[in-house]
């Protein structure tokens, strides 16, 4: 938990990581079509992304938000946050987010968060993550994710992935930090052809 600490830091590298992420969950929850939407975060951590972006945002009303988390301190420091908030329709789970079985209920979703993810596993976990998030997300769903841009830097292979499996790139951020942080965005330019997978989608690296 000692990590998070760095958040509390405006000029650290996940501070602004952190400010960028919202700033895109805030276009991207406005984008959304009228009614219902469907959020989902993966390794949500203590969801100050989500939670920041929906505290003030004119559509958080519409949003259903399902956050999935293992370490239960992340879970009540995000579930305390969201509750502070007013923030009833943000659910924290504590499960396992590499199996789609801990969040099926919640999809297909109109936004996918994958941050804090792709720099902890391996290259084929990431690509299998990308190419099952083309089933976790409605046709026009948008997926933010993160990863270093450090030497060999990755992000322009996992861009590339993301382009062959369907989506169409909104941004990337090369933010000038400590960290070398990409933030990338996508949004999925078709309905997804499979069903979401039953297999493990990543495992974090113990070392």
């Amino acid at each position: 938990m000692a990590w998070h600490e760095a958040y509390d830091d405006p000029s650290s590298s996940l501070s602004m990581r952190l400010r960028c992420v919202r700033s895109h969950l805030v276009g991207a929850i406005s984008r959304a079509p009228a009614g219902h939407v469907s959020l989902v975060s993966l390794c949500a951590g203590q969801g100050r992304d989500v939670i920041g972006a929906l505290a003030g945002h004119p559509r958080r009303d519409d949003v259903r938000a399902v956050l999935v988390e293992h370490d239960p301190r992340n879970v009540a420091a995000a579930r305390q946050a969201a509750a502070a908030q007013g923030l009833a329709q943000v659910e924290i789970r504590q499960a396992d987010a590499a199996m789609v079985d801990a969040f099926a209920d919640a999809l297909l979703a109109d936004v996918l968060l994958l941050c804090g993810i792709f720099g902890n596993v391996s290259d084929a976990d990431i690509e299998r993550t990308v190419q099952a998030a083309a089933t976790l997300c409605r046709a026009g769903a948008t997926v933010i994710w993160t990863r270093h841009r450090r030497a060999p830097d990755l992000t322009p292979q996992v861009r590339a992935w993301f382009a062959g499996s369907g989506f169409e790139e909104v941004a990337f951020d090369a933010l000038d930090t400590t960290a070398l942080t990409g933030v990338g965005v996508h949004r999925l330019s078709h309905p997804p052809a499979t069903r979401p997978p039953g297999h493990r989608l990543f495992a974090f690296r113990t070392s």
